[in-house]
């Protein structure tokens, strides 16, 4: 006998599954409690779906390991993990829609006690006034626009708009782009001799916002700006830019987005162009995705040189507790981690540390507890978060490709912390 199913019973069935398949990766995430142990729950929200997957997927890895270490407990509880996906198909990005629902899913669970994200710093735009107004912690791995936590350095609202309550409940593992965008401009001036730069950008927060630390940094060191453009990030391709940046002769070209903002196409097209001028972008392409999406032709050294700046050091130049890190990494997944597993590891070891120092496990003793983190001993070395949840950690890299893999040039910046 043939059984027929409706659409409608089709989909109900569908649903349920998926609703099933979905508390059990959940499940699976938590560790079993022990002798009748109290659950509190942290969970992350960063873009799962699309080309940022690879780069999420080793801070996934990272913020586990920092749970497994401590064998699932803290201080009696166990610690259960939710890794959510603020990305959608659609966009094969981040999705403020997305990044919101996620926000709010956390607010209303009352066993989470921790928000670890996000990767973009739109998306956090997004989810921090939320966040603080629910008083639940948000530790990010991967934000760096600096108008999220520095007065004076990004809009004129910035950064009260996102902290409605007046109180600080966001914090950052990775320092900022008022740092970053000035090493670049530093390298393009002194170690490239640049006398003159076209500075691009992707319109969005993260993107915009360093061109505009690089064009400041540019001004005050004399070096002239013959462009500032933003771009659509959308497009097919930049052929019409790439004649206008030729008839501005620029010494290097600086673009201001990521890896998911078309970054590579805009190189793809400034070499197919005879633009073989040093091309530099910051961390946001500081990913496997960058070097496959702009293929071997592009970053070849025939074609031009290729810098990419980011705020701290690749995995292979860590020292102490990173370089730890990255050994046990390597060990358990196979590979050496993308940059910034140890910031979703960092994240995770001090978020783990507010919550055992916290005398009570309620949301408000744990953000007090995480402003109260100083001189911490982690894998990015030895530091503090400042009055404005900034990591007190200044170390910047600057970083090329060579034969298709990303290769060290120097450390920057200075500041860092002792390391551990």
């Amino acid at each position: 006998m043939i059984c027929t199913m409706s659409r409608s019973m089709f989909r109900t069935t569908a649903s349920i599954l998926s609703a099933i398949a979905a508390a059990s990766l959940l499940l699976a995430a938590a560790p079993a409690a022990q002798d009748g142990a109290k659950t509190l729950k942290i969970v992350s929200s960063l873009p799962r779906t699309g080309s940022a997957n690879s780069q999420t997927t080793s801070i996934v890895n990272g913020i586990k390991m920092a749970i497994e270490e401590r064998g699932g407990m803290v201080d009696g509880y166990a610690i259960a993990y939710d890794d959510m996906d603020d990305a959608s198909p659609q966009k094969g990005n981040w999705d403020p829609q997305v990044e919101s629902a996620n926000a709010k899913k956390a607010i209303n669970d009352p066993a989470v006690v921790g928000y670890i994200g996000t990767y973009n710093s739109g998306a956090a735009k997004v989810s921090m006034p939320m966040l603080n107004k629910a008083g639940l912690v948000m530790v990010s791995p991967g934000n760096t626009h600096t108008g999220l936590t520095k007065p004076g350095t990004g809009e004129p609202n910035e950064p009260a708009v996102y902290r409605p309550t007046g109180k600080i409940t966001y914090f950052r593992v990775v320092p900022a782009d008022d740092i970053q965008g000035a090493v670049a401009c530093e390298f393009c001036r002194g170690d490239l001799g640049a006398k003159k730069v076209f500075l691009l950008h992707d319109r969005e927060l993260y993107g915009k916002g360093i061109a505009d630390v690089f064009r400041k940094s540019a001004q005050a060191s004399g070096m002239e700006v013959v462009g500032f453009e933003g771009i659509d990030p959308k497009a097919s391709n930049y052929r019409s830019l790439v004649t206008k940046i030729r008839a501005a002769a620029p010494d290097v070209v600086f673009y201001g987005g990521t890896t998911q903002t078309n970054a590579a196409q805009v190189l793809k097209d400034l070499r197919s162009g005879s633009c073989k001028v040093p091309f530099v972008t910051p961390d946001g392409t500081f990913e496997k995705a960058y070097i496959e999406a702009a293929g071997k032709d592009a970053m070849s050294p025939e074609s031009g040189p290729v810098y990419i700046t980011f705020g701290g050091l690749p995995s292979e130049q860590l020292t102490g507790l990173g370089a730890e890190f990255v050994k046990k990494y390597q060990a358990k997944h196979g590979e050496i981690p993308e940059a910034y597993a140890v910031y979703g590891y960092e994240a995770g070891r001090v978020l783990l540390d507010a919550i055992d120092r916290a005398e009570t496990k309620d949301r408000a003793a744990i953000i007090a507890a995480v402003a109260a983190t100083k001189d911490f001993q982690g894998a990015l070395g030895t530091w503090s978060f400042d009055a404005n949840g900034d990591t007190t950690n200044r170390m910047m890299s600057v970083n090329t490709v060579k034969d298709g893999e990303f290769a060290f040039v120097k450390a920057a910046g200075g500041g860092a912390g002792k390391a551990n």
